[in-house]
């Protein structure tokens, strides 16, 4: 096989809409203090057109409260870069085993029936317990939501882009995942910790089986990241424990899913990437 050619000098220089004309989903976006406004922001303004997924009475049950849809939506809105992109959002409880299929099926109608990038970002939020505490009932909630419907969300996904010309360029897959390999690991968390861990193992083959659809698919470690969840003396512990002294803001992830999703990332798949700034546990 002969070798490729080396880039054009035009091929070279950056495209400042790189997503332009590609369509994405983000799912859970329901606060615009969360990682998933700050990654929909990155599409947007890199030319995309989003659906945003929200469940509203998630956060809303949460101290951080929800805000309302359609102000997560404008935010979003204000940083499209392609005049000619749309925002769009909708509901839905991932905890049902119908709604990951129901999702992918609206947001790529909405988006005008195809869906190249699909960001898993939502999470079953809150302190479930340690190794004593954790219950069959904890397992089976951070299971359904955190890992189950991820899955579902990429069968649907993987289903829609078969029926795409072969080759056809932009499928991007990106999860979330949380640190939990990582010295420490996460005691007092063992069932949300159980099944991020699950989606972080199963990267490699999900990438293995959406390879054939021109789809790469990656994981995202985001480290702490301030989301409003944490104030006073553990904020400023946390913050010390940073080389930069500071949090991560839900920006710093969002800029790494946003360029995976470009065609400068098409070559890195199968991969959990940690996004943590050097943070020393």
């Amino acid at each position: 096989m002969p070798r490729l050619p080396h880039p054009t000098p035009e091929e070279l220089r950056r495209d400042p809409l790189p997503l332009r004309g590609r369509t994405a989903l983000v799912t859970g976006a329901s606060r615009r203090g969360g990682i998933g406004h700050a990654v929909a922001r990155r599409l947007a303004a890199y030319g995309a057109s989003v659906y945003l997924h929200h469940h509203v009475p998630h956060d809303a049950g949460q101290p951080w409260g929800a805000d309302r849809p359609e102000d997560v939506v404008a935010s979003v809105r204000e940083a499209l870069g392609d005049p000619d992109a749309e925002v769009l959002a909708g509901p839905g409880d991932l905890s049902d085993p119908a709604a990951p299929a129901d999702l992918i099926a609206t947001a790529a109608s909405a988006l005008g029936g195809r869906l190249d990038i699909l960001v898993a970002n939502h999470a079953q939020s809150g302190r479930d317990g340690s190794l004593d505490e954790i219950d069959a009932a904890m397992l089976d909630t951070h299971w359904a939501v955190d890992t189950r419907s991820v899955i579902l969300l990429v069968q649907a996904y993987a289903r829609l882009r078969a029926a795409l010309p072969p080759g056809t360029p932009g499928g991007r897959v990106m999860m979330m995942t949380s640190g939990q390999d990582i010295a420490g690991g996460m005691a007092w968390e063992l069932a949300y910790a159980l099944q991020k861990g699950a989606l972080a193992s199963v990267t490699r083959s999900l990438s293995t089986a959406l390879a054939e659809h021109a789809v790469t698919v990656n994981t995202v470690n985001p480290g702490p990241v301030d989301t409003d969840y944490m104030t006073g003396e553990d904020y400023d512990t946390v913050a010390a424990m940073f080389p930069a002294g500071r949090w991560g803001m839900p920006d710093d992830p969002a800029r790494l899913i946003a360029w995976l999703a470009t065609d400068e990332a098409g070559w890195i798949t199968g991969e959990v990437i940690n996004s943590e700034g050097g943070f020393r546990r």
